[in-house]
């Protein structure tokens, strides 16, 4: 090879280092910081090629999208002296990357400061406030069947009233982390509660006495109705007694009444000559015999009974006088 031809060579690797040193690429999702002997001379948040000192310059990349933050799920006192497991989550960006680059370098540094920060003011919002404040957001709840629940359980019933609710508490941590955060170049965008639970140790209690409320309530409902069960039943034997009454009164009735048409028509047909009442008289008397008088029956009667007017006398009939009509019975039965 050729001393010349070596000679550019050279030329071109030397100039190709001295490019790469000096060119580089900022992309959409980055801004980058350029330092010079730690110092920063330079910040580019637009992306396209950029150009650096070579050898000299440093290029650090800073995220700049939204970034979340997930923390870790503490145990914390509310104000009414119940521990809570409460998870939190945030999002977040960096707002001034000097800023940042100088006071935390980079992205482990910074969650690191959230986690100081978020979860240092989440402690102290939530021991402000009682376990009701924190879990809820209606301050107007009411619930089903409140008369009922009350009547029942009384003053354990009631529900306490929400003054604040958990977004003002969100927005209170909110606002008192964000000037603290903007000292280290971060901004805050939001902050939320994930999850609240209760302590593994009095959550099988809480249940309990859930569960025995909802037993209470339960109970009640139940004896309600057994109550009004016994009063439909009640009811109704009433009303089946007093059908049955005035139905029975009212057979009573018809059959007086028939009887007594009978009787009268019997006594209107045998009236008609003394042979007929005599023979009507005669057929009821051996009807009499055969139906009273048995091989086991015992009677003991007068010697003038009529009864025996066929039995004495050798069987002479006595003297025959009409039948009278009978009286038709009352209509009304007591």
């Amino acid at each position: 090879m050729k001393p010349i031809h070596a000679f550019f060579l050279i030329i071109v690797a030397g100039l190709g280092v001295l490019a790469s040193s000096s060119l580089f690429i900022v992309r959409e999702w980055e801004q980058v910081i350029i330092t010079r002997f730690g110092d920063p001379v330079a910040t580019h948040r637009e992306a396209g090629i950029k150009l650096k000192a070579p050898f000299i310059d440093t290029v650090n990349r800073i995220e700049r999208r939204v970034l979340e933050w997930d923390g870790e799920a503490s145990e914390m006192p509310t104000r009414d002296k119940l521990f809570v497991i409460v998870d939190t989550f945030a999002r977040w960006s960096v707002s001034d990357p000097q800023t940042y680059l100088e006071r935390l370098r980079d992205e482990a540094s910074a969650r690191s400061r959230l986690n100081a920060i978020l979860g240092s003011e989440t402690r102290d919002a939530v021991a402000a406030h009682d376990l009701i404040e924190i879990i809820r957001t209606t301050p107007d709840r009411q619930p089903d069947g409140a008369d009922e629940i009350v009547e029942i359980l009384g003053e354990a019933a009631m529900l306490e009233p929400i003054e604040t609710g958990r977004p003002a508490i969100e927005e209170r941590i909110f606002n008192e982390s964000v000037p603290k955060l903007a000292e280290f170049g971060i901004e805050l965008l939001d902050i939320r509660f994930k999850r609240i639970n209760y302590n593994p140790d009095v959550e099988t209690d809480i249940h309990q006495r859930m569960i025995s409320e909802r037993q209470q309530i339960a109970e009640r409902f139940r004896s309600e109705g057994r109550g009004e069960a016994e009063r439909i039943l009640g009811n109704m034997e009433r009303d089946v007694n007093r059908i049955q009454s005035e139905a029975y009164r009212r057979v009573q009735e018809i059959t007086g009444e028939a009887e007594a048409e009978a009787t009268n028509i019997y006594a209107a047909a045998l009236n008609q000559s003394a042979d007929s009442v005599e023979f009507y008289r005669f057929l009821r008397t051996m009807e009499t015999y055969r139906t009273s008088l048995g091989d086991d029956t015992t009677v003991l009667l007068s010697t003038d009974s009529p009864l025996l007017q066929y039995l004495r006398n050798g069987g002479e009939p006595v003297p025959v006088t009409p039948l009278d009509p009978v009286p038709a019975p009352p209509q009304t039965l007591d």
